[in-house]
């Protein structure tokens, strides 16, 4: 299975390093010196990682054949993509890959149904499960451990306890027909931009 890992941000200095946006709890494992990993688009590599070090809290990271600015520009906005046996799972059982989290069944405590997660975004500052409700519509969920209390992959669920008006229907966050209101801005715009929110990433509870 693949999954990814880091996307490529801004060159640091001219001798080829790059900063990287990490999205794997396991960067030493993930993203060491001598890691190859594939990346999206394809063209652009593979990539074997040749040095790596943290400034000012940022991961930098060098490649093989990349000595200069120009060539870390070049790879700007790259995700890195690790092979990952699908059985593997984190150390920290309190942490879990994105694979295992999509599509389990959201429940209330008194397993009141909620939905099924669809999607998992990540946030600077939290993780949110997006879940499909059964009349279509959308919930955002923050991944955080006051309102997911549980998740258990042998029954495929996730057990919420939101707050007031988190799942409520008269104040809920709905983030329904998220496609047809993007396509209505950009139509506005005349442009179209999506983000490639890769079906496979890798991330933990306490991002």
């Amino acid at each position: 299975m693949q999954l990814v890992v880091a996307r490529i941000g801004r060159a640091h200095g001219i001798k080829g390093e790059v900063t990287v946006e990490v999205r794997t709890d396991e960067p030493e494992l993930r993203l060491g010196p001598g890691a190859v990993l594939a990346t999206e688009p394809a063209t652009t590599g593979p990539l074997t990682i040749e040095t790596g070090r943290v400034h000012s809290g940022r991961l930098l990271l060098r490649f093989e054949g990349v000595r200069d600015r120009t060539g870390a520009e070049a790879l700007r906005n790259t995700l890195l993509i690790a092979d990952v046996d699908p059985e593997e799972l984190p150390e920290d059982p309190e942490e879990f890959y994105d694979h295992q989290l999509m599509d389990l069944d959201v429940v209330l405590a008194d397993g009141t149904e909620i939905g099924r997660i669809t999607e998992i975004t990540h946030l600077p500052s939290q993780d949110l499960f997006i879940v499909e409700r059964p009349d279509g519509t959308e919930v955002m969920i923050p991944f955080v451990e006051e309102i997911v209390s549980e998740i258990d992959l042998e029954e495929q669920r996730a057990v919420i306890t939101p707050p007031p008006g988190l799942i409520d229907e008269s104040e809920a966050v709905v983030v329904s027909s998220r496609d047809e209101e993007a396509a209505a801005a950009e139509a506005g715009s005349g442009s179209r931009e999506r983000g490639s929110a890769s079906d496979a990433v890798e991330s933990g509870k306490d991002d």
